[in-house]
């Protein structure tokens, strides 16, 4: 799936979008039962000529009141349609929760760098923060247009002096240079601030 928001997602694929949402269905099996107010009388009045001909729903937002006129065949129609907006959403939320984007969210910027900050972890707990990178830099990173990698330390490293355009080679070229990364046991809170500084001293870096 495409590197997109889930706001630019329902956009596209969202119940209003498809005409799907309660208040447009509703709008399309039957007609809103209207109290309108009459100048003459000077007080609101139902109109009562369509009572007890037609099932009625009542929407529990607005409390508006819907004649139902449908067929059984349009209503079907519905049920249809709802149903696989629902396995749409299913399949959304599984891409969602899966994969990298557990971790780092859906990457929508053209142009990233990445900041490794290790801190003191251990080394099994590096391997396990090396293999998350390399699982976005494969699923994600190969999308976008430009990347770096920055390692936060007490001599900054940098996978490359600016980012670079994304290629299939350069992808695989940051994920070996991420596997050589030494682990190290010494952190300070200013090599994570100078690395971010640092990236975003990137001018391609919009985010």
């Amino acid at each position: 799936q495409p590197l997109v928001s889930s706001s630019k997602w329902l956009q596209l694929h969202g119940l209003k979008r498809n005409k799907l949402s309660l208040s447009q269905i509703l709008s399309q099996i039957g007609f809103q039962h209207r109290k309108d107010y009459v100048t003459i009388l000077g007080k609101p009045v139902a109109s009562r000529y369509a009572d007890g001909l037609f099932p009625q729903y009542k929407e529990a937002q607005d409390g508006s009141v819907y004649n139902l006129t449908a067929k059984k065949e349009l209503i079907l129609h519905f049920v249809d349609c709802l149903m696989g907006a629902i396995e749409l959403y299913k399949q959304r939320m599984e891409w969602l929760t899966s994969e990298s984007r557990q971790i780092f969210g859906v990457i929508q910027e053209r142009c990233i760098v990445i900041v490794l900050d290790f801190g003191t972890v251990a080394p099994a707990e590096f391997d396990l923060c090396r293999d998350a990178l390399s699982m976005v830099l494969m699923e994600q990173v190969t999308q976008i247009a430009k990347f770096n990698l920055i390692r936060a330390a007490q001599d900054l490293m940098k996978w490359q002096q600016k980012s670079i355009p994304v290629s299939k080679h350069t992808v695989k070229s940051a994920v070996t240079w991420l596997w050589r990364l030494d682990h190290m046991t010494d952190a300070s809170h200013t090599n994570s601030a100078e690395a971010l500084l640092e990236a975003m001293s990137d001018e391609a870096v919009s985010s």
